[in-house]
């Protein structure tokens, strides 16, 4: 429902759309609460003329003290006469009006303030993001949400528990409106640690650039979670665990990441990359001359995922910081291909290895080495990545009442490093998921077009796994 015109936009309502389409839910038809603008004006003139609802002109700030103290307004006891009349100058958004309101009369003594003559229509010159400049009055969310719902056909109205202290004026409300009752039910909100969910606050965020937009990889949207490698039946399994609680929940991402990866897991293909700063060649004495390529499953265990190339030649890349781990004449496991010996470690001035020379020794066991190694082919069929690293928007697990979340604002929130990927790794196609051996899962953002067009991959975890690959051709 949407009744500020100054805090919607139609980039919010589109991207709304698109999350419920992401989720697979299907309606019959879209409303809008603008849509009842007409109808919701002559309820709002039908209670002033009944003595339900009068125009206040009081300062906001003296307004909302009055309402503390249960302090009623100067204009409470206005004629029918005189309201009506600053109702129009409200409708024409003239000076005068603008100085008004329209506030229910309900009772300034009720112990549950939200009961305590509250706003029900503001004026506002802002242009509406759907009719333009039609009106300069709108209703306040009070007002508009008990009408709305009634006269669509709402017979239970599910709302979070932060509403709680308000249902009683959303049923009173209702009551003098002369409409029929709708039930509420309660819920609470799901809250996730280091997370804020405030649509006000996400805003900021596209705002400010602080992200690329509502479907940021970061984001705790729909299209965001589901960007970043998130699977929708994970995230309905996620939330059947909880059930409609009524209690506070504060939960960690990892048990849905947890419940994602074993819907992943068992079918996503694998893949390779090794970082390319510093990385390592290995020498292979004994490899082939010429290089050779064989065809291997992308997953062992699921024939689903299809098949990769994998060539195999005397030198290769390994990662730098594997390389850092070997000792000369240790044996290690170079996966989908076999046993090596290293023979001889290089290293700079600095003492980083620079280069590593061995032997193959196929018959070994893998069960006998330490390290067991991804590595790609020394190649120009290799393909330029860039991993993306994503952390949380804020610092702190959990904002406290009346804490501001921009004074807890994660400087450094993205990290890119540059890798080499298989070859195989241009054939992805967008929505793909992949795991990449020894570093992660992740999903196909934007695939391969051109060799000037990375393409992009997202996954699920945060520092130190990367999460985002844009992968090019070399």
């Amino acid at each position: 429902m949407i009744q500020i015109p100054s805090k919607e936009s139609n980039e919010f309502v589109d991207n709304l759309l698109k999350d419920i389409d992401t989720l697979g839910i299907k309606y019959e038809t879209i409303t809008h609460t603008s849509d009842y603008f007409p109808q919701l004006m002559e309820m709002a003139e039908n209670l002033i003329c009944q003595g339900k609802a009068y125009v206040d002109d009081t300062p906001r700030e003296q307004m909302q003290k009055e309402r503390m103290d249960g302090i009623e307004s100067k204009c409470r006891s206005n004629s029918v006469a005189e309201n009506l009349k600053l109702w129009k100058e409200m409708i024409a958004g003239s000076e005068r009006g603008l100085q008004c309101c329209v506030r229910g009369k309900l009772d300034m003594q009720d112990p549950n303030k939200s009961l305590r003559d509250p706003v029900y229509y503001r004026c506002n010159p802002v242009p509406h993001h759907r009719i333009g400049s039609k009106y300069k009055i709108y209703p306040t969310y009070d007002f508009a949400c008990p009408f709305v719902d009634s006269v669509e056909g709402i017979t239970h109205a599910l709302r979070s528990s932060e509403y709680h202290d308000r249902n009683a004026q959303y049923d009173r409300i209702q009551a003098d409106m002369g409409l029929r009752k709708v039930h509420l039910y309660e819920f609470s909100r799901l809250n996730m640690v280091y997370t804020i969910l405030s649509k006000r606050h996400l805003r900021w965020f596209v705002e400010n650039g602080k992200v690329d937009g509502w479907d940021d990889a970061r984001f705790p949207t729909v299209q965001g979670i589901v960007r970043r490698g998130l699977k929708v039946e994970a995230l309905v399994q996620f939330i059947l665990e909880q059930g409609a609680s009524k209690n506070l929940n504060l939960m960690e991402w990892d048990k849905l990441w947890t419940i994602n990866k074993k819907i992943i897991d068992p079918v996503c293909p694998r893949h390779t990359a090794v970082i390319e700063e510093h990385r390592v060649p290995l020498t292979l004495t004994d490899g082939p001359k010429q290089p050779f390529v064989r065809i291997i499953p992308r997953h062992k265990k699921h024939e689903g995922a299809g098949e990769k190339a994998t060539t195999y030649t005397n030198r290769i890349w390994v990662d730098h910081a594997d390389a850092e781990l070997i000792s000369v004449n240790e044996e290690i496991t170079l996966m989908d291909w076999g046993n090596a010996i290293v023979k001889e470690i290089e290293k700079d001035q600095n003492g980083k290895v620079t280069h590593l020379s061995g032997v193959l020794h196929l018959e070994g066991s893998v069960k006998t080495t330490k390290l067991k190694l991804t590595w790609l082919p020394d190649t120009s069929e290799l393909v330029n990545l860039t991993l993306v690293d994503f952390d949380y928007l804020i610092t702190k697990k959990k904002l406290e009442e009346g804490e501001s979340f921009q004074d807890v604002l994660n400087p450094f929130t993205k990290k890119e490093t540059a890798a080499l990927g298989d070859s195989n790794m241009r054939n992805l196609k967008r929505g793909e998921i992949l795991q990449l051996e020894r570093k992660g899962y992740f999903r196909c953002d934007a695939p391969f077009v051109r060799p000037s067009k990375p393409v992009v991959l997202l996954c699920n975890s945060r520092w130190p796994t990367s999460n985002l690959i844009e992968v090019d051709h070399i």
